[in-house]
């Protein structure tokens, strides 16, 4: 099962958080959101479907994200949690840890916004259209 949000890079993209990744509905990025890899998604976690959010919430799910812009892709592989929402209607947010939010898609994450490879985040901060898919595997 996937959902796939479609948005755009940013000149302020620099991917250098340590511990989570981030894909918001807003238009704009100021310096200080060094975990938001793209804006102007056009969904958020509150309009996918509820079985793939069910799906999401086995903690034995393997969810993996993949972005594509300018050329270059990308996955992180992270996992399911029980206590997941998808409640946010302004951003996806992928985690290394076990905390969990409205916002909150994926915990474990295998990296955060400072594992991207450099290429795709120069990409993006050249503003390239972004897809981001994300699927479950319970």
């Amino acid at each position: 099962m996937e959902e796939t949000i479609r948005a755009r890079g940013h000149e302020n993209v620099t991917a250098r958080h340590a511990s989570t990744f981030e894909v918001t509905t807003d238009d704009y990025l100021t310096p200080a959101g060094d975990c938001i890899l793209a804006v102007e998604a056009d969904r958020a976690p509150a309009d996918f479907a509820p079985e793939f959010a069910d799906a999401c919430r086995d903690p034995d799910a393997t969810i993996s994200v993949t972005f594509e812009a300018g050329g270059h892709e990308q996955t992180v592989t992270g996992r399911g949690h029980s206590d997941l929402t998808f409640e946010s209607d302004r951003s996806a947010v992928g985690r290394t840890s076990d905390y969990v939010d409205d916002r909150t898609v994926l915990t474990g994450a295998e990296f955060a916004a400072d594992g991207f490879d450099r290429g795709l985040v120069a990409a993006l901060s050249e503003g390239a259209e972004a897809v981001v898919t994300i699927r479950v595997e319970a």
